[in-house]
């Protein structure tokens, strides 16, 4: 087992935030195993690169022999986490939630330690659901109107005037009363989530127990090299994502965050991530080969040694030799939907998110059939037109329609 110093050194190397140093060293100094929460709303269904650096965060906990306490927010993802949103999310239905969480807890074993002595995976509904109004009232005692408003995104909604539901102001002691419930010594989360794990501090002393220790990873953003990472926003690289996906997607983030995604996403040590970007930034590896790294590193990780090179020789094939991926999604389309307009199609087949983005792209220029470009936005196509013929949209999206009678 590594020293205090050599554990304290690995636990905060990466983060921002970490309240506070002295407690942890002192939680580690008991030599017992601590409970490290992390906190899950499943709201949407892929785990992406940026939630990944807070998983492998928690598993280095687990490696150096603590426990990991995986806390799937069924309850609290029907709420919606408010932190740095402009506005109210619409609720999930809780068969949405279930569906999303499931997925959750699968993809996240590609990351964590599933031994049974290193996880605990429980469900916040289990206490939340069963608070009545008393419970209720006694947990909004504990804190404060203004404090809850300290909150940098409730302040701004409320000065620009938009709507914040109460329910939103309730979160974060949900979020904290979790904390309490599993009593965790230790509470991991984005710099996004740091004010709701200070509020488990806070009710964990209200509620007698020794306060947890709150440690926040950095936001990764997303391949548009603005926002965070996220689904919604599409900007995102998922972990179950195919290898070929995977790579492409990276191939596209901007050079200025390839030092961030080599610390964050390679999952690789301090001393070659610093090796690689002083590389980088002395041009001793070019921009272009440090993404190629990059990309294989990446697929490697979730998919196994050799898969980066795969995907680079697929991705070689397809965008350098202009050739047609080797394995192309098949999309089967019932005959009675022809004749049908082409940009409908696209979104049958899930090439793009709507009718009017698939006319959008068609009016682009970067929509095919069997390779040849498509000039017609409103083009109606029929069911014989396209029988085996071959839909790309853009670089990376391809189907292969199959009509079915």
């Amino acid at each position: 087992m590594p020293s205090v110093d050599e554990q304290f050194a690995i636990l905060t190397a990466g983060t921002v935030d970490c309240i506070a140093a002295a407690e942890l060293r002192s939680k580690l100094e008991s030599g017992r195993p601590l409970r490290v929460k992390l906190g899950i709303d499943p709201t949407a269904s892929d785990v992406h690169l940026g939630f990944a650096v807070v998983l492998r965060k928690l598993r280095q906990f687990q490696d150096l022999g603590h426990v990991a306490v995986l806390v799937i927010g069924d309850f609290t993802a029907r709420v919606g986490d408010p932190s740095f949103r402009s506005a109210t999310r619409p609720p999930l239905t809780a068969g949405q939630v279930e569906e999303h969480a499931l997925t959750y807890v699968d993809q996240v074993q590609r990351i964590l330690d599933f031994a049974p002595e290193r996880i605990e995976v429980v469900r916040n509904a289990d206490w939340l659901a069963q608070m009545d109004m008393a419970d209720v009232l006694k947990l909004t005692a504990r804190t404060t109107v203004a404090r809850i408003m300290e909150r940098d995104d409730f302040e701004k909604r409320f000065r620009g005037g938009d709507p914040i539901a109460l329910s939103e102001l309730l979160y974060p002691l949900l979020q904290g009363t979790d904390s309490v419930q599993v009593r965790a010594d230790v509470e991991l989360g984005g710099t996004d989530q740091l004010f709701n794990n200070l509020m488990g501090r806070q009710l964990q002393t209200a509620a007698g127990l020794d306060p947890q220790v709150v440690l926040t990873t950095p936001l990764l953003e997303g391949l548009d090299g603005v926002a965070k990472m996220s689904k919604s926003l599409g900007n995102y690289v998922g972990i179950t994502e195919p290898g070929s996906e995977q790579f492409g997607k990276l191939m596209s983030i901007p050079d200025g965050l390839m030092p961030k995604y080599f610390e964050l996403a390679t999952g690789w040590l301090p001393g070659q991530v610093s090796a690689t970007i002083e590389a980088l930034l002395s041009g001793d590896l070019p921009p272009v080969e440090a993404k190629r790294l990059l990309a294989r590193t990446v697929v490697d990780l979730y998919h196994g040694d050799g898969a980066g090179q795969n995907a680079q020789d697929e991705f070689d094939r397809v965008f350098k030799d202009r050739g047609t991926p080797s394995e192309i999604p098949i999309c089967e389309v019932s005959e009675t939907l022809f004749p049908v307009r082409l940009a409908r199609l696209l979104s049958e087949c899930s090439l793009v998110e709507s009718n009017r983005e698939g006319k959008r792209k068609i009016e682009q220029g970067g929509v095919r059939i069997d390779g040849t470009k498509v000039a017609d936005a409103d083009i109606e196509v029929t069911a014989k037109d396209m029988d085996g013929k071959t839909l790309q949209v853009g670089k990376r999206a391809w189907a292969r329609i199959v009509v079915t009678s």
